[in-house]
């Protein structure tokens, strides 16, 4: 449950609302409950086998960039020999590129940037080392379109990388997303862990920059280097031009009590509702070997792993999710969003699930006339000597968490809002004899006359933008601006979103 705000009704105007966390939630009814969702597994879309890949590349970045899907990740070979610690091979340590027309079918264009053992013939776009001023690690790539109306135009696209010396985050700059120049000159973040995949955005909600990083919480600087100690966790930095970041905070979680150890964190604006950040960490987990661990796949690898270092056949990875209205207080859930699944050759092992940054709509496999979907893309034959995959995941629009009840019913009520739309819509699903009913009420909880649940046509079908009516033909338009709550009663339903829509 939510607190209810003491500073009067939650100002909604037109914007989207997910059941991804409580804040629109005073009170449950009947058997209602929040229910996570799953991504469904599809198909492999990338698979890493050119020779400048390696045997480890990962740390994806996607987005939509107007008619083009971008991908960038990581280029990076990691070999164990028997009985020492992992090998990193620092002739592969790139960042690559691939794109693609609807989000389905990725090719890795031949660019011409960067020379691989004589030849340009490759995606690669940045190589490891000195670029001007800093130092940059390809091999740990973020990259991202700025979405600040004032970015100049040769810092359309930015990307942020560890560096290794001095020790932090430092940031490039493109005008086109091929073409890299060093941002600054030097880290702009060195309060941090970093080997992971950091990353930086602009959050267009509260109109600032927002870095998340890999970090230690209970960690400090000694010396000028950076001590960990405690669980992996994750930091957070703003600034208002990139350049000048505000002291760094660790993420608290609410209503999560209990430490996890968090690898990436894949935070950024849900661009279907931008004053929402989601996040997919990966949550880490060694699990001592016994009779299950062994069951696993791969296990011969697995065993030859845990001669370097145990913890490497030990390891196990997924990833959960997490919600932000602030970008520090998250709620995240305990149970794993992407799990490792069925059971098969490169999966449930170190590296396995982790997802790219971030999610993005593609065209349903059902037909032109079904909704798009959500895609997102998970990490498959991490490090296991030959290349990694990339497997497509898809969810529903907004279907992140429902507000569900089974067909002996329930619903909910909301803290008191206010609006600006005009027409109160909902992304649902129902069974064939379920249904979704809405009722407005004062803020007494007194149903609103012509506004009450009896009142409400009942909703069934499975849409992802459906508009709520009432018998006597009442709109909300009349309510715009008068604080009320709303009522959700469902059977055998789920809602996913709702919006005060133009």
């Amino acid at each position: 449950m939510s607190a209810v705000s003491t500073a009067g009704p939650l100002a909604l105007g037109s914007r989207r609302e997910l059941f991804i966390d409580a804040a629109l939630i005073e009170r449950l009814e009947g058997r209602a409950s929040r229910r996570l969702h799953h991504p469904v597994p599809r198909e492999i879309v990338l698979r890493h086998d050119e020779p400048w890949e390696g045997t480890g590349s990962g740390y994806h970045s996607v987005f939509r960039d107007g008619d083009r899907y971008r991908m960038y990740y990581k280029a990076f070979n990691i070999q164990v020999v028997p009985g020492q610690v992992v090998a990193e091979r620092t002739a592969h340590r790139f960042t690559c590129y691939a794109e693609s027309v609807d989000g389905i079918h990725w090719v890795k264009p031949r660019l011409g940037l960067v020379d691989f053992r004589g030849s340009r013939a490759n995606n690669i776009v940045i190589a490891s080392g000195r670029h001007g001023a800093i130092d940059v690690d390809a091999a740990h790539p973020a990259v991202f379109r700025d979405a600040n109306p004032a970015a100049p135009a040769a810092a359309r696209y930015k990307a942020v990388f560890r560096s290794d010396g001095p020790v932090g985050i430092v940031a490039m700059q493109s005008p086109d997303g091929l073409q890299w120049s060093p941002l600054g000159d030097g880290p702009f973040i060195t309060a941090g862990a970093f080997d992971s995949q950091n990353l930086a955005f602009w959050d267009e909600a509260h109109g600032c920059y927002r870095a998340y990083w890999r970090s230690f919480p209970g960690g400090a600087v000694a010396q000028g280097v950076w001590q960990p100690e405690g669980p992996r966790g994750i930091s957070t930095a703003t600034s208002p031009d990139f350049r000048h970041w505000g002291p760094p905070q660790a993420l608290v979680y609410e209503g999560s009590p209990l430490p996890e150890e968090l690898y990436v964190n894949q935070i950024k604006p849900y661009h279907r509702a931008p004053h929402l950040l989601i996040g997919l960490p990966v949550r880490y987990v060694e699990r001592p070997w016994s009779d299950s661990l062994r069951a696993l796949p791969d296990r011969a690898h697995r065993e030859f792993r845990s001669s370097a270092q145990r913890r490497y056949g030990e390891a196990l990875t997924e990833t959960l999710l997490m919600c932000s209205r602030d970008g520090v207080t998250f709620t995240r859930w305990p149970e794993g969003f992407l799990r490792p699944g069925p059971e098969r050759s490169g999966t449930w092992n170190y590296g396995h699930q982790y997802a790219a940054w971030h999610l993005v709509e593609t065209a349903s496999d059902l037909g032109p006339d079904a909704p798009p979907e959500l895609s997102l893309y998970a990490l498959e034959h991490y490090w296991l000597g030959q290349g990694s995959v990339l497997r497509r995941y898809t969810l529903r629009l907004d279907g992140f968490v429902s507000l569900h009840a089974p067909m002996a019913g329930g619903g909910a009520v909301t803290p008191p809002i206010t609006f600006t739309g005009r027409e109160l819509r909902l992304n649902f699903a129902t069974g064939v004899a379920g249904e979704v009913r809405v009722e407005l009420q004062a803020t007494d909880g007194t149903p609103l006359p012509g506004y009450a649940l009896a009142a409400c046509e009942p909703i069934f079908g499975d849409a992802v933008d459906r508009t709520v009516t009432w018998k006597a033909g009442a709109g909300v338009a009349a309510l715009v601006g008068r604080p009320v709550r709303l009522r959700f009663h469902l059977s055998d339903a789920e809602v996913f979103a709702f919006r005060f829509a133009p």
